[in-house]
């Protein structure tokens, strides 16, 4: 993630460093980095970290910090299990000085026992990727951040943090934009001087709700920047008295927060979705189309991995919201510059999944993505002509109305349960776990029961 040049990391996390070869140590006093984060995200995106000096770089990059995976979060373990232990990409180093001087985050992959963690998001990714390359193909994706900010008051509820963005339809309002200024460019700046392109800032369609958009990578590299990127917003959020929120659906009456990614394949330098595709009129390839058949075919199992918490599902089974569009699907159609598509295709060079909302973890989105689209090239899966403007055909699949749908879904689809490297018993943890989320969720007591049946009966 900087412009600087460094060799990939040996498989082996304990392999000493070849003679000549530059450093993580070297990479970071080059930058006058003085901390790493050492940095990996748990199944539901947390991020984890340990705070190393610089004068320990040399042990972490030869595999010596160690982590209780089961006391970091959903990944797999046990208590009993052997350490985690993280292995940085030096090819991810992030300078984040804006932050705090001298600090610099790494992406990592965690090890156990010599090994490649495969329930950690970001080895599944890289599992879904070695497997794309052995078909002769990589993966460029593009995405957009969605999130609100807010304050939390002192009972517990939440407000805009702009007192003034009070609209029902502030989309690309200029004087919101203006009003965040010192935020909104503070941003701009840290990606641009990280070298990731951003090229628009903008208020999007709920009154506290922001986008800000940066430059298509290959997949693993946005993965990782979506990462940082939450944690860059939080924090400099956070020192100005605001919180910066992915949940997909903090307000009742607002449009939620979206997750899009925009998808295309390649072949080296060659783009594979481009191509004559006849009276279908969206210019795409044989193996795009098939590619957005797998998709469509596969849509309420990935729904699980796209929309991945109980609120989740507040966004999708929205029927509207203040601004009067909640730009978020309930089938799983697909058509040209239609953003009421699950897979719109703005151009023949890539295409659009919406149905993605801000919790989702990117490394587990896009993998699972990856496989469902992958599937759907190797059975050549047809998915008909495009449907037009906010329509969408009549076999297609309804998206699933709760979390607990979801899971279901992914435990009848066995192409998705086997997605998280190649192995379905990680797809069964991951399904039990969101089965236990929602439990936990429905088994509470809310004010509406409260409101609905105290004396109804």
């Amino acid at each position: 993630m900087t412009s600087l040049a460094t060799p990939e990391l040996a498989a082996e996390p304990a392999a000493p460093l070849e003679a000549g070869r530059i450093s993580l140590a070297d990479i970071a006093k080059a930058h006058d980095v003085r901390f790493l984060l050492a940095t990996f995200v748990d199944m539901t995106g947390k991020p984890c970290a340990k705070l190393v000096p610089v004068e320990a770089a040399d042990e972490l990059e030869a595999g010596a910090m160690g982590f209780a995976g089961y006391a970091a979060g959903l990944i797999g373990q046990k208590p009993q299990d052997s350490d985690l232990i993280a292995v940085p990409d030096l090819a991810s180093f992030t300078p984040v000085p804006f932050i705090k001087e001298g600090l610099a985050l790494i992406h990592c992959d965690p090890y156990v026992d010599g090994k490649p963690w495969p329930y950690a998001p970001r080895v599944i990714l890289k599992n879904t990727l070695a497997r794309l390359a052995g078909e002769g193909m990589q993966a460029k994706i593009g995405a957009e951040v969605e999130y609100f900010l807010v304050n939390k008051n002192a009972d517990g509820t939440i407000s805009t943090a702009d007192t003034r963005d009070d609209s029902p339809r502030p989309c690309y309002d200029a004087r919101g934009v203006t009003r965040m200024y010192e935020h909104l460019t503070s941003i701009s700046t840290a990606m641009n001087s990280l070298g990731w392109g951003n090229y628009a800032s903008d208020h999007e369609d709920a009154a506290g709700q922001f986008e800000q958009n940066f430059n298509y990578a290959d997949a693993l590299t946005t993965a990782d920047r979506v990462v940082s990127l939450r944690y860059i917003l939080n924090i400099l959020a956070e020192q100005r008295g605001m919180t910066a929120t992915f949940m997909p659906k903090p307000f009742t009456d607002r449009t939620g927060t979206g997750l899009h990614f925009h998808l295309s394949l390649w072949s080296g330098a060659d783009a594979l979705f481009p191509g004559d595709d006849g009276d279908r009129g969206l210019g795409l390839s044989a193996l795009a189309y098939s590619f957005i058949g797998g998709l469509l075919d596969h849509a309420p199992a990935l729904q699980a991995f796209l929309a991945p918490t109980v609120n989740s599902y507040k966004r999708t089974g929205a029927t509207t919201s203040s601004s009067g569009a909640t730009w978020s699907p309930r089938k799983a159609s697909f058509g040209g510059n239609d953003r009421t598509h699950m897979v719109r295709v703005p151009d023949e060079k890539r295409i659009e999944l919406r149905s993605g909302d801000g919790s989702a973890n990117p490394y587990l989105a896009i993998a699972t993505a990856i496989e469902a689209g992958l599937d759907g090239i190797t059975r050549a899966a047809d998915p008909g002509a495009p449907s037009g403007p906010g329509e969408a055909r009549p076999d297609a699949h309804l998206l699933p109305a709760t979390l607990l749908h979801a899971v279901e879904a992914l435990r009848r689809d066995p192409v998705v349960l086997s997605s998280l490297s190649g192995d379905q018993a990680i797809g069964q943890y991951y399904a039990d776990a969101k089965e236990e989320e929602f439990l936990t969720w429905h088994n509470q007591v809310s004010d509406w029961e409260i409101r609905t049946y105290l004396t109804s009966i």
